[in-house]
């Protein structure tokens, strides 16, 4: 499908890198975001501005939706300035990028169907910078040929396409990484903790983490930050890793699968949102157990 129009909706941290690739591959695209201010940038760039998805999805070949969560996404999708308010254009392929709850995922997939659009569901990887330098990996669920006609437009802001299976298989493993995110955060929390209380040098035990056996991304990124205390730079903030871990052991409570260790995590999120860290960065979880 020759692409024409892309309506992106929702430009925070993620959106807005990935809409700039776009608009940098010569794409047409429509910007729509609750915060207006935060379409600026792009609108700049030469993007053109809808006040609601309901106008930002007029004549629209594909549509990417990436916000916070299950409610702003119905919103988005179904909400009476939303996209199929607008009758979008037969056969036009949405792409449902944030990060949700399994069963809204499969019920969003029946609804935009039985409308005639194609649905694939790609949550991303890869933080703000990936967004900003196209590098992110998507982790997709979709039916082959969608997928096939969607590349040429997910390409521009992706480095890789993993395509787990069915709409819902992607978002099925971004939950399950996230949650594992989570349970890494907690743990290196609680380690440099400990490692602070028994009067080690820490900044040889930040050097001893992300040269040895358990010097992951997530260590190599946040120990340092997590010893200084900064949190202010957000990469990815503590209420949504609380929001995708929820959504991960809510999953995992329908599936039947005991995950004992990962309710600790979660438990220690929500914590620390009720310390009123939500808007810092999620290595402000260490701050929760100080």
């Amino acid at each position: 499908m020759a692409v024409e129009k892309v309506a992106f909706l929702g430009t925070g941290i993620m959106g807005s890198g990935m809409a700039h690739n776009l608009l940098k591959a010569g794409y047409p695209v429509t910007v729509c975001n609750r915060t207006v201010a935060k379409t600026q940038p792009l609108v700049e760039a030469d993007a053109f501005r809808a006040e609601t998805p309901r106008e930002a999805v007029a004549e629209a070949d594909v549509i990417i939706v990436i916000v916070g969560d299950d409610e702003s996404s119905r919103q988005i999708w179904l909400g009476e300035e939303g996209v199929l308010a607008g009758n979008p254009k037969p056969n036009a392929i949405a792409i449902e990028s944030t990060t949700l709850s399994l069963g809204w995922v499969r019920e969003l997939h029946q609804i935009l169907t039985a409308r005639g659009l194609r649905f694939i569901d790609s949550p991303v990887t890869g933080g703000k910078s990936g967004a900003e330098n196209g590098t992110l990996t998507l982790l997709v669920g979709a039916e082959e040929s969608a997928l096939a006609a969607a590349r040429p437009v997910m390409g521009v802001y992706s480095q890789e396409i993993i395509h787990f299976g069915q709409p819902g298989a992607g978002t099925a493993y971004k939950l399950m990484v996230n949650l594992m995110v989570a349970v890494q955060a907690t743990a290196l929390a609680e380690g440099l903790l400990l490692a602070e209380k028994s009067g080690l040098d820490m900044v040889q035990v930040v050097q001893g983490l992300t040269s040895g056996a358990v010097a992951s991304p997530l260590v190599k990124a946040y120990a340092g930050r997590m010893v200084n205390a900064e949190h202010d730079q957000v990469n990815f903030s503590t209420r949504w890793m609380h929001k995708d871990a929820a959504y991960a052991l809510k999953l995992a409570a329908e599936m039947g699968q005991a995950m004992p260790t990962s309710a600790v995590a979660v438990q220690l999120f929500q914590l620390a949102l009720s310390q009123g860290l939500a808007d810092k960065n999620l290595s402000a979880v260490i701050e929760s157990l100080r």
